[in-house]
């Protein structure tokens, strides 16, 4: 089974749900558990509301978010052209926050990693961030 999807959509908050319902919506094929579906929607809205807050601070951008599934594996793709970011092994750390007058947990990458099975990083200061989600979606009686 493969399959791909793509959507831009503006750097506004209330976007966070639209991008939630879709990237949810998006693997209902692989007829994952509502545990499965649930930990998704919470990485998509981590990463998404990273380049709200973090990428484009209060800017006016756009988020891009490719999709794909290839057999049992769904890859999610979040992307923004803000600010970027400067130390990519700081950001990761639990409880960091670049803003913390904003008061931000700082626990966004910990709660992507901890809900999918892979977290890339990509980023360049200027240019912008992408993040990389892949999480295994199988079922047992297939």
């Amino acid at each position: 089974m493969n399959n791909k999807m793509k959507i831009v959509f503006p750097s506004q908050s209330e976007n966070e749900r639209l991008a939630r319902t879709v990237c949810a919506a998006f693997i209902i094929e692989l007829d994952p558990t509502v545990e499965e579906m649930s930990e998704i929607k919470t990485a998509v809205s981590e990463a998404v509301t990273n380049a709200i807050i973090h990428g484009y601070d209060g800017r006016e951008g756009n988020i891009e978010i490719e999709a794909e599934i290839k057999d049992d594996v769904v890859t999610y793709e979040i992307k923004d052209n803000g600010c970027g970011i400067d130390d990519i092994e700081k950001a990761r750390e639990p409880l960091y926050t670049g803003k913390p007058e904003n008061e931000r947990s700082g626990m966004g990458f910990a709660i992507m990693e901890a809900f999918t099975d892979k977290l890339e990083v990509e980023s360049k200061v200027g240019v912008g961030t992408t993040v990389r989600l892949q999480k295994r979606i199988v079922r047992d009686d297939r």
